[in-house]
């Protein structure tokens, strides 16, 4: 069998406070941008409705999503190793609690951006699905090598703002996206830790 060359980052290996860093500044971006649209722009951010029935919601569409990446995870090579590529530049250099942060940075900021903001601003159809989705996918484009990895995202990006559109609350993409980013990063550092004891 025919040892397989491991690919080299096209950008360096970042360190966990680079990292942490780095996730802190995007959500503040994030923030301000979608900010300053709402400021700008005549539109309405969707409602944010804390209620138990869009927070089970989420909770199952993350647990739904995380499913469905695990499986995609596991079908599709080359989205295996774009995954892989992706998450050892990111979670790599994390302790195991900064993926607390993984899940919440993102979850709110991408969300109020990609779902809260930019879905209503580009009129709530199917038109401003697949703009924002596409936009959210190429935020986590990271090399070359990364489509397999974008179109993942994209289509999760999909799937979040449908259930914006469905329930008409911010809360239940914004509660998916932080359950899938914590469970995946969590099982992603589990993984990384038995194959380093082997």
């Amino acid at each position: 069998m025919i040892e397989q060359q491991k690919q080299e980052p096209e950008i360096p290996y970042l360190t966990r406070i680079q990292v942490l860093g780095a996730m802190g500044a995007t959500a503040i971006i994030l923030l301000i941008v979608a900010k300053l649209s709402l400021y700008l722009g005549n539109f309405s951010l969707f409602s944010w409705d804390l209620n138990l029935r869009e927070l089970l919601l989420g909770v199952g569409l993350g647990f739904l999503i995380t499913t469905l990446s695990g499986l995609t995870y596991r079908l599709w090579t080359a989205y295996r190793k774009s995954a892989d590529y992706y998450l050892e530049i990111v979670l790599k250099p994390l302790a195991l609690p900064d993926v607390i942060w993984l899940g919440l940075l993102p979850g709110l900021s991408e969300e109020l951006l990609f779902r809260g903001v930019m879905l209503p601003a580009l009129g709530s159809d199917i038109t401003a699905v697949i703009v924002s989705s596409l936009c959210f996918g190429i935020l986590h484009f990271s090399g070359s090598q990364q489509w397999p990895y974008v179109i993942w995202a994209t289509i999760v990006g999909m799937i979040l703002a449908y259930s914006a559109l469905l329930t008409g609350n911010l809360l239940v993409p914004i509660v998916a996206h932080i359950i899938t980013n914590l469970i995946s990063s969590y099982f992603w550092k589990m993984r990384q830790f038995s194959a380093m004891k082997k």
